[in-house]
């Protein structure tokens, strides 16, 4: 199921990376413990979500996942049994954007069509975290610290910002390189978002077919556009990203029905042949990795 390895290789509103207050540093402890990509990854287990779509996939705990798709409801499934625990349906009706889990296990999802809206659920109950106007919330991430980064695209679709909140207050805007240049493309396809353990921000644009990283004060690090030869020789093609405790990033590329695995320099190791169209990804503690596909869920162990 891998693919060979490779050996290869402040403060200005105007550029859009202001910080509003200062961030936490990373907390202080032990680093994890090294683990080797496995040889040959192992599907421990398939969860059918019912969905005709299946879009985005958070983990709740080792145990439970929340799901996502081409449906006003978002379902909890248990992980081992396969069941469904819950469904949840968006106060709107309409399909949420993405989801994701925060900290303190609450669900969070975007709500784009209606209301433009960030939306918590809390003690059962859902409730309007965030409210835009002249921006559209699209796809959410709950970062270490416990805040949120949400993208999301200008009214005219002709900008892309990511936007990091404390519950809701914005905190910092990552929009603009050093030179006044959009970091992000200008087009409302699909994004994914993700924090790495060394606290860079990942974000996979699929139509510009990149995936470009920032350190946590908005900084190009750099950006990843694929490995060739790719499993089906079709364009870089990203979509779901997510990181694992080796600060490795993972992003599903839809085209190629493989996840890329590359390190946190943007170096390429090595390819997850998943089968089908991935969309959706995201990790748990034990660092196996659930990919949405089609309207499935698969939980895969890739390290050791």
């Amino acid at each position: 199921m891998f693919g060979s390895l490779s050996s290869s290789s402040l403060t200005s509103d105007k550029h859009g990376y202001s910080m509003k207050t200062t961030l936490k540093s990373p907390e202080a402890g032990s680093s994890p413990p090294v683990k080797q990509l496995l040889d040959e990854p192992e599907t421990v287990t398939t969860i059918d979500t019912g969905y005709r779509s299946l879009y985005s996939v958070a983990c709740l705990s080792d145990q439970e996942i929340w799901t996502s798709g081409e449906d006003s409801t978002m379902k909890l499934y248990s992980i081992n049994q396969g069941s469904l625990l819950k469904s949840i349906r968006t106060r709107s009706g309409f399909i949420p954007w993405d989801i994701a889990v925060t900290k303190s296990g609450d669900l969070v999802y975007t709500d784009y069509y209606k209301d433009r809206t960030v939306n918590i659920l809390k003690s059962e109950k859902l409730e309007e975290l965030i409210s835009l106007q002249e921006w559209e919330p699209r796809n959410v991430n709950s970062t270490s610290s416990g805040d949120l980064l949400v993208i999301m695209y200008s009214d005219d679709r002709k900008q892309t910002k990511v936007v990091r909140y404390s519950g809701s207050t914005e905190k910092q805007t990552i929009q603009f390189d050093d030179k006044g240049k959009p970091l992000y493309s200008s087009d409302s396809y699909n994004r994914y978002i993700t924090e790495n353990r060394n606290l860079d921000i990942c974000v996979s644009e699929n139509k510009a077919k990149a995936v470009v990283v920032v350190n946590q004060a908005g900084k190009l690090r750099f950006r990843y556009t694929g490995h060739t030869p790719a499993p089906k020789n079709k364009p870089f093609s990203p979509r779901g990203i997510t990181t694992d405790s080796q600060s490795h990033i993972l992003t599903a590329d839809n085209e190629n029905e493989c996840v890329h695995i590359i390190d946190q320099d943007g170096q390429f190791l090595r390819y997850i042949d998943c089968g089908l169209s991935p969309w959706g990804l995201c990790t748990d503690t034990n660092d196996n990795l659930f990919v949405a596909q089609n309207r499935k869920v698969k939980k895969i162990k890739f390290l050791k």
